[in-house]
């Protein structure tokens, strides 16, 4: 089994860094490959709306750069999906949020590539922002039917400097306990998926209030 991470700071080894490898030394624990995928360092425009993923259904955005599809199927290949941010004026980074609508809307679109995979978010910050920060991250894992393991208190960890982060004991330990839960419920979604049968994809009902 493997986790995909996506480190959604410009920084490559800043605290968002060092959080995610919090969580991935746990899932290496427990014999899961992990990979962090740096995102915010990238130059990717946002989404714009032309619904040509819908149309081609070819898992693609059509925009030119090249990392989104990429990133688009390292997730579908994946069994876990764990998303990281810093924290800008109290939302996530731009670059990640341009990512994550791109990638999301083309895998909701085209068959709901992250259906029932696991999924879990966790931000870095220096003081706030990090619980609306969070929230933001986890939208993206809500809407698209992922299976969310939990910690022992909200995935927020604090630092400014690079490294701080494990100098936040609280902090250390919910990224090692949300490591942990996501190894255990990986294994139980994988263990599971030959005897349960997952329920049917339900076809999206849209209702309109403006007609």
């Amino acid at each position: 089994m493997k986790v995909i991470a996506f480190n959604g700071s410009a920084h490559k080894e800043g605290n968002t860094y060092h959080a995610l490898n919090m969580v991935g030394d746990k899932l290496k624990q427990e014999g899961i490959e992990f990979e962090i995928v740096h995102v915010g360092n990238k130059d990717i425009r946002g989404c714009i709306a032309c619904n040509q993923c819908i149309k081609n259904q070819d898992e693609k955005c059509v925009l030119p750069d090249t990392y989104v599809n990429e990133w688009i199927q390292l997730m579908k290949n994946a069994d876990g999906i764990l998303l990281g941010s810093p924290v800008h004026y109290s939302g996530l980074s731009a670059t990640m949020k341009a990512f994550l609508d791109r990638a999301f809307y083309v895998g909701g679109v085209n068959g709901s590539l992250y259906r029932h995979k696991v999924g879990a978010s966790i931000t870095a910050v220096r003081r706030s922002g990090g619980l609306p920060t969070f929230e933001q991250l986890n939208h993206y894992i809500n809407y698209s039917e992922m299976i969310m393991p939990t910690s022992n208190y909200w995935n927020v960890i604090h630092g400014l400097r690079p490294g701080e982060v494990h100098e936040d004991a609280e902090g250390v330990q919910i990224m090692e306990t949300l490591g942990a839960n996501m190894a255990w419920i990986m294994k139980l979604v994988d263990n599971g998926k030959d005897t349960i049968k997952a329920p049917e994809k339900a076809k999206k009902v849209y209702t309109h209030f403006i007609r």
